[in-house]
């Protein structure tokens, strides 16, 4: 079983974003689902829906946007 970074994506009212992506982060973002799907026992989500998810992970644990934003917040 594979240890994967995010868990099953919460049902949240998108906000629409327009943006391209590359070809072969698309690939990778489908088989993501994919595995994330098989993993949840789910049936597989569409791979744009990982965004969000992927994108506020990554946030969420760059130890150097946390500094860099508590640094604002105080000054």
């Amino acid at each position: 079983m594979a240890k994967l970074k995010l868990g099953p994506i919460a049902d949240d009212k998108p906000v629409k974003v327009t943006l391209e992506l590359p070809a072969s982060l698309h690939r990778d973002l489908t088989a993501y689902a994919e595995i994330l799907a098989r993993e949840a026992g789910q049936a597989a989500a569409d791979p744009v829906r990982l965004i969000v998810p992927m994108l506020e992970r990554f946030m969420a644990t760059d130890r150097g946007f946390a500094k860099a934003r508590r640094g604002k917040s105080d000054a």
